[in-house]
């Protein structure tokens, strides 16, 4: 396992995909309180301090995985539109993950069927499949998310089963490179 590796500045096309920063905050709480956004994680944005700890958590992944999250900003304007990441949760559920990782994206509202997505997470699995070892890659996803099911099969991962997580809630698989 690797530890202690920066958070990597990637860029495509369109993005630039690098390190969380403080003033992120603010227009990332914007993103999550979209309801278009935040309907798959709860019918009630995810208020401040829980999006801090989740900022957090992305940005400490690095430092204790080798891997984390990750800010994406659309490369015209600098501005923040989303985020793409690797970590580890701990999910309370079966199968565990483990010290796999587990990727997630949420984009804003204005990005949604422009390809920014793909675009971003296809950067960060390119990045995992240089430098990190073959591993499998996991992803929960929301029921009646379609969009992120139809990226998820894009990107190669496979459905496994259905658990009860803040509802119901599909486990997908990407195996390993």
């Amino acid at each position: 396992m690797t530890q202690g590796r920066p958070a990597p500045t990637l860029e495509t096309g369109r993005l630039r995909l690098r390190a969380w920063r403080r003033e992120d905050f603010r227009p990332y709480h914007a993103i999550m309180s979209e309801p278009a956004v935040h309907r798959f994680f709860g019918p009630e944005p995810i208020g401040q301090e829980e999006l801090w700890r989740r900022m957090c958590a992305a940005a400490g992944n690095w430092l204790m995985n080798g891997f984390g999250g990750l800010a994406v900003e659309r490369l015209s304007d600098g501005k923040l539109i989303g985020n793409v990441g690797l970590f580890t949760a701990w999910r309370d559920f079966e199968p565990q993950f483990g010290d796999e990782p587990e990727m997630g994206w949420i984009f804003a509202t204005e990005t949604h069927g422009t390809g920014m997505a793909h675009e971003a997470t296809g950067a960060l699995l390119a990045w995992a499949e240089a430098a990190l070892p073959p591993q499998d890659i996991w992803a929960i996803i929301s029921e009646g998310n379609e969009p992120s099911f139809r990226l998820a099969a894009k990107l190669g991962f496979k459905p496994l089963n259905q658990v009860d997580y803040h509802g119901p809630t599909r486990v997908l698989q990407r195996p390993s490179w």
